[in-house]
């Protein structure tokens, strides 16, 4: 299976933001190269959120460019055999933190968001990810710092995408 059938077996899955989620179908549709960051007109990321469900923490990143705490993600490569294989990636990329586990059940959200030229927008699938007990995180390039917030912290840091994705990420985790 490609990263393109993946993605969109994946976004047909998924039914609780059903406008959203055809407009990324529209997307690929319309963008025979909507996965990959050469699309101007935009394209799919994959993100996940790292939590320590014990400790009621999630680890964002100061991103470099956009100057905002964030969960960590980006571009699908090559190769990548899924979205939930990129987020998996990006997320131990991003946060240095290995031994990191997806979330059962799938995306957690979707999001689409615009961000600054030469791109015009994201299309961004959200997965959650959980760090072992003893993770130890370190800052990559993409940063400019790695941080432990507690839930309760998160609204104070970030931008209401990541609020609501530990939000969702929260109710998943109590389901």
């Amino acid at each position: 299976m490609s990263l393109y059938d993946d993605t969109v077996l994946v976004l047909k899955g998924y039914e609780d933001q059903a406008e959203l989620r055809q407009a990324y179908l529209d997307h690929l549709a319309e963008h025979p190269d909507g996965l990959w960051k050469a699309c101007q007109a935009g394209h799919i990321t994959a993100s996940a959120l790292v939590i320590d469900p014990e400790g009621g923490r999630v680890l964002l990143t100061l991103h470099k460019k956009l100057q905002m705490w964030l969960q960590m993600g980006g571009h699908c490569e090559p190769g990548d055999a899924s979205l939930a294989d990129a987020a998996l990636r990006e997320a131990a990329e991003e946060s240095g933190v290995s031994g990191l586990s997806l979330l059962p059940g799938g995306p957690v959200r979707l999001d689409r968001h615009p961000i600054p030229p030469p791109c015009h927008c994201h299309f961004d699938v959200q997965y959650a990810v959980v760090a072992p007990p003893d993770a130890r995180h370190e800052i990559s390039d993409e940063s400019l710092d790695v941080r432990w917030f507690g839930y309760d912290e998160v609204a104070d840091v970030a931008d209401e995408s990541v609020t609501r994705l530990l939000e969702a990420t929260r109710a998943r985790l109590s389901a």
